[in-house]
């Protein structure tokens, strides 16, 4: 006898449009030539096709091997081997290529290090601005295990968006993550805000791992009192048969209502979707948050 859950079957607004033109396969060589790393295919991201199609991508630097194991994703995880200290400037000359207005950098988790990579954070965004100085970058970082002085190091850099996601509700976040805790991130999101009030703040929630309703609302709430600034909400989709069933689908018109319930509650620009990922449309998440800000700041 078992308890796994029976499997939804994915409903039809759940499509993926498969777009490998010139593009596509441009920034694929260029990833493979300058032996870099993209969460867009690490993580098996359903909107690659579209994104590379549109010159833009999500690098992963600190390797491709994570020291956790959350049950959501789909990232090697292992014993990294090495540190490899060129990787900044390889990032860079790619951005560069790509002529990218807007570039996230993100990473596996790096326990292993003992600032969990953070000072490789910050030269990569250093070497970005050095070769594109009108291009915004956003960092996705892990949580440094809580270490302040990690988070420095990253902050100092001034990236134009510092963004960590809680991943889910308070309640799943134990079963769902690996080694991080829900008021850990919380805490770094608030610490974020604390050392550069001016740099925006940003988080993900995935939707369809057991939570309930209240619980979104709570999980926006607890973001809105470290003073996020985005939130962006998908659906989780099962990389295998060895990670975390689905245990619902969300219809388009839920999100739509999610989305409402985060401008209510004050976020500068919320991104929600079924498709939508921490990434998704970043560069327009930007626009939209500056536009926000400013027009509230005017109506003070």
């Amino acid at each position: 006898m078992t308890n796994r859950t029976a499997k939804q079957p994915k409903p039809d607004w759940i499509r993926i449009k498969l777009t490998t033109g010139d593009n596509y396969q441009d920034i694929k060589g260029m990833m493979r030539s300058k032996t870099l790393h993209t969460v867009c295919e690490e993580a098996r991201c359903p909107n690659i096709y579209e994104c590379w199609a549109n010159r833009t991508a999500t690098f992963m630097i600190l390797g491709d091997i994570c020291t956790r194991a959350c049950r959501f994703c789909a990232v090697n995880t292992g014993q990294p081997t090495e540190l490899d200290l060129l990787e900044p400037e390889r990032v860079a000359e790619a951005a560069e290529g790509m002529k990218l207005k807007h570039c996230v950098v993100t990473s596996v988790a790096r326990d292993d290090l003992k600032d969990g990579g953070a000072s490789i954070f910050a030269e990569t965004v250093a070497a970005i601005r050095k070769r594109l100085p009108l291009c915004s970058v956003e960092v996705l970082i892990p949580d440094f295990l809580g270490d302040r002085e990690s988070l420095e190091i990253v902050m100092n850099s001034r990236p134009d968006i510092l963004n960590h996601n809680i991943e889910t509700v308070e309640r799943m976040s134990d079963r769902v993550r690996a080694k991080a805790k829900y008021r850990r991130s919380l805490e770094l999101l608030r610490r974020a805000k604390e050392m550069k009030p001016d740099i925006p703040t940003k988080s993900s929630i995935m939707l369809g791992v057991g939570e309930e309703w209240d619980e979104i609302l709570q999980a926006m709430d607890d973001l809105r009192a470290v003073d996020c600034d985005i939130l962006t909400l998908g659906q989780y989709l099962q990389p295998s048969d060895k990670h975390l069933d689905v245990v619902k689908y969300y219809p388009p018109e839920e999100f739509a209502a999610l989305k409402e319930e985060g401008l209510k509650r004050g976020f500068s620009h919320v991104e929600a979707g079924p498709l939508v990922r921490s990434s998704y449309h970043a560069h327009d998440q930007v626009k939209s948050a500056a536009k926000t800000r400013e027009e509230r700041s005017v109506s003070l």
